[in-house]
């Protein structure tokens, strides 16, 4: 007899999970750089309209390959590929993609707990930018401080996953999604108060056509693609296993909207916190870890009680970080409850030693593996794991859920469109135009993010 699946206990659990696995780092360092460095508000509109036309119809793919299935993608390709085909080869690719997204994110993440910590203290107190970069440096080549934060994220989160769906990543996730957006409007807040804060906001939402131009209007379009794709940690089934844990009470394209608005909230709560807070004491925010630890906490010194600040947004950081960390544990947790009879403990033990494992040359890659450069002098094996996940596998696995869901060889149109519009609420479009769309343009604008990713880089 198949063992019962686990479920969310109400739809606020499915969307902040969801929301959670989404919300990441990257809504925090990357998506405020790239509006202020390609247009502001002119940006803003450029990735809000390929976020509905490309990153939404993608999510409810995912969305309705798992509910159909009641699976991971471990096995859901093969509960709903035609007999004979071979789609389910591809859930090796994507149980790759998880373990390789985990294998330096809980680095990135113990840096963050690490930070608080610092921050806490008053350790930054007093400090010069350049002391600041120094102690930043000092952190990331000490091999025993960035394995020990790593294992920590690693053991923290696979303990929490070891409670099950409702009692453990659930119930946590849930107050962590709550209090990740009350720290954010709290931040912004504080930060669009500030003297001088004005400066900021003119910088990252007035529409300035000078910067597309100045960057390239093809590059600008690649970049506000890009975002919009992979802001919400699609192509890798890492949304498809929480439409497993879900009913079939609700329309999927409504809960991918109402997810990915939740995810363009963070993101743009998180430029409202960083650039009025950088003009308003001249500083010029920069991309990239730079921006986190180094930039941020030389802005929290000039600022009243910023040591106070400071601790906050590294809390809301780490919340914002351990929320995917959880989302994905929980996704890897169910690889191998599905493709084994192994229990959530026994599997939450062994994959919470492999990923240590897994995650070890990025902990050490900037410290005893310095000197590993995989793409060339200035790479780390941290730029070459994510150029691997978010420039190959999550564009390609995109591509593989479109296709799976529209072509005859695949599951097919008619069963993924039933799947999506079972329940109430806002309704996929069905047949003409919607079809020649998801049939044919949208799997060819995913490959252009593909082909875009290597000629930017």
């Amino acid at each position: 007899m198949e063992k019962k699946r686990e479920t969310f206990s109400n739809r606020l659990g499915f969307i902040l999970v969801s929301a959670g696995c989404a919300i990441g780092l990257g809504n925090v360092w990357r998506f405020p750089y790239i509006t202020g460095k390609y247009g502001g508000g002119a940006f803003v509109l450029l990735y809000l309209f390929f976020l509905v036309i490309l990153g939404i119809p993608v999510m409810t793919a995912e969305f309705a390959v798992g509910r159909a299935s009641r699976r991971s993608t471990a096995m859901s390709f093969e509960r709903l590929e035609p007999e004979g085909t071979k789609w389910h080869v591809y859930k090796w690719f994507a149980m790759a993609g998880n373990y390789l997204l985990m294998m330096y994110y809980t680095t990135i993440c113990g840096w963050l707990i690490l930070f608080f910590v610092k921050m806490l203290r008053g350790d930054f107190t007093g400090m010069s930018p350049n002391q600041i970069a120094a102690a930043f440096t000092q952190v990331t080549q000490n091999p025993w401080l960035c394995v020990g934060f790593m294992v920590l994220v690693v053991v923290l989160g696979f303990a929490i996953c070891a409670g099950g769906l409702q009692g453990g990543v659930e119930r946590i996730v849930k107050v962590m999604m709550t209090a990740l957006i009350v720290l954010m409007i709290v931040l912004a807040v504080n930060s669009v108060r500030l003297p001088g804060a004005s400066k900021g906001l003119r910088f990252y939402l007035t529409p300035n056509f000078h910067h597309m131009v100045q960057y390239g209007i093809g590059r600008t379009i690649f970049a506000a693609m890009g975002q919009a794709f992979f802001t919400l940690s699609i192509g890798i089934g890492a949304m498809a296993i929480f439409g497993s844990y879900i009913g079939k009470e609700k329309r999927l394209l409504g809960e991918s909207v109402t997810i990915s608005a939740l995810d363009t909230l963070v993101a743009i709560l998180a430029g409202l916190i960083i650039f009025p807070a950088c003009f308003a004491y001249g500083v010029t925010p920069t991309a990239g870890p730079s921006l986190i630890f180094i930039t941020l906490p030389n802005v929290f010194n000039h600022m009243p009680h910023g040591q106070i600040w400071g601790a906050l947004f590294f809390v809301f950081m780490t919340f914002a970080a351990l929320s995917t960390v959880l989302a994905v544990f929980q996704n890897i947790v169910s690889y191998a409850t599905d493709l084994t009879s192994v229990s959530v403990k026994k599997a939450c033990l062994i994959n919470g030693a492999v990923v240590i494992l897994l995650s070890l040359p990025c902990a050490l890659g900037f410290s005893v593996l310095s000197g590993v450069h995989p793409m060339g002098v200035g790479t780390t094996i941290l730029d070459f794991e994510d150029f691997i996940l978010s420039n190959n596998l999550m564009p390609i696995g995109s591509m593989i859920y479109l296709l799976f869901c529209v072509t005859k060889s695949g599951w097919g149109y008619d069963g993924f469109i039933h799947e999506a519009n079972e329940g109430e609420g806002l309704r996929m479009p069905e047949g003409g135009v919607s079809k020649i769309y998801l049939t044919y343009v949208l799997p060819f604008v995913v490959f252009c993010v593909f082909l875009g990713g290597y000629l930017i880089h």
